[in-house]
């Protein structure tokens, strides 16, 4: 009888030893490495969340960050083959598959997110005036010279939908204004030096702006620009797509889940963002003003934004922006979202 229980639990520690010896020496789980590029402002929102929350490794996606400063730079970047993912503007998207760059946008990150705020003489003769045509010109013929309006290069969508409300909406021209193109933090830099007169810009400029300024003023809303203008989006090189198609579904779905934070837990959202873009920058209750600002509505859905994105496709082309027309029918695919909600 003894004989036979020092058996059993010799049996029964050799299975335990065993095991345990197997969960020493299994492997972590499958790690799917995607390189992302991404530009470092407010309408990335999404990307800064999923990363900082940890959601992204907790989803099995090893995602390799690298910034540009902007959205034709990236373009000059994924020309080569490089990244699988993008954090970009539609300007630039539609730049990159006009030229044979193979991409497809999945998610969209916001509507309605550029905004035109003026400062100094330049405010003061457009609330004065009946139009803000009407007070432009009237700053021209008084000052002897025409208004300086700082933005992103020219491409980029803050640029793109300036001069789509200079001359769709005010009913001007291009001539009758200085666009000077530059980066988002010369563009904050100038208007707080008050080396320009306005600017056509995003979150949260336009917040810190307000605050430092006290005569600055919003000319326009984003839906004054043009309305339900696409911003920033998540493309996908259609090779990843294509050979990790569950990786692209689970971050499109985790970037939905992003966007439901930002109204759902605007702190959380404001700190993450501020961990991403604004340590030692900017006040994290600034960014949370911002995040909340109406200048700012996030969504995911990229189907809310196909017919504006060929309103200003067809505006580019027009004013020589965009030098090859692109078929929307191949920039975007809604199929993996779609597939995110269940087809709904």
């Amino acid at each position: 009888m003894k004989y036979l229980d020092k058996l059993r639990r010799t049996v029964v520690a050799a299975v335990f030893a065993t095991a345990f010896g197997w969960l020493a020496i299994a492997p972590a789980s499958a790690q799917t490495k995607l390189e992302v590029a991404y530009i470092p402002i407010m309408p990335m929102t999404q990307l800064f969340i999923l990363e900082q929350e940890g959601w992204a490794k907790e989803a099995g996606l090893d995602l390799k960050l690298t910034k540009f400063s902007s959205g034709p730079a990236i373009v000059q970047a994924i020309a080569s083959g490089k990244f699988d993912v993008i954090y970009f503007g539609i300007g630039p998207a539609m730049v990159a598959r006009a030229n044979g760059i193979p991409i497809k946008v999945v998610a969209a990150n916001g509507i309605e997110q550029i905004t035109l705020i003026a400062q100094g003489d330049l405010r003061k003769y457009i609330d004065e005036a009946a139009t803000p045509a009407e007070g432009i010109r009237k700053f021209t013929a008084d000052k002897g010279r025409k208004p300086k309006i700082a933005s992103l290069p020219k491409g980029s969508v803050p640029d793109t939908v300036f001069r789509h409300w200079l001359i769709k909406v005010a009913g001007l021209t291009e001539k009758d204004v200085d666009i000077v193109g530059m980066g988002a933090g010369k563009v904050q830099q100038a208007m707080l030096a008050r080396s320009v007169d306005g600017a056509s810009i995003l979150e949260p400029i336009i917040t810190i702006i307000k605050e430092r300024l006290p005569d600055a003023e919003v000319i326009a809303t984003g839906g004054d620009m043009l309305p339900k203008q696409p911003g920033a989006i998540v493309a996908v090189r259609e090779k990843a797509l294509a050979e990790h198609p569950d990786a692209i579904k689970k971050l499109v779905e985790l970037h939905k889940r992003a966007t439901e934070l930002i109204t759902a837990d605007p702190d959380q959202a404001a700190k993450d963002v501020h961990a991403a873009i604004g340590r030692g920058l900017v006040p994290v209750e600034t960014i949370r003003t911002a995040l909340q600002s109406r200048q700012n509505k996030f969504v995911a859905d990229p189907r809310l934004i196909i017919t504006a994105t060929k309103t200003m496709h067809d505006f580019q082309a027009e004013i020589g922006a965009l030098k090859k027309p692109v078929p929307l029918d191949e920039l975007f695919d809604t199929s993996v979202y779609e597939a995110v909600v269940g087809g709904s």
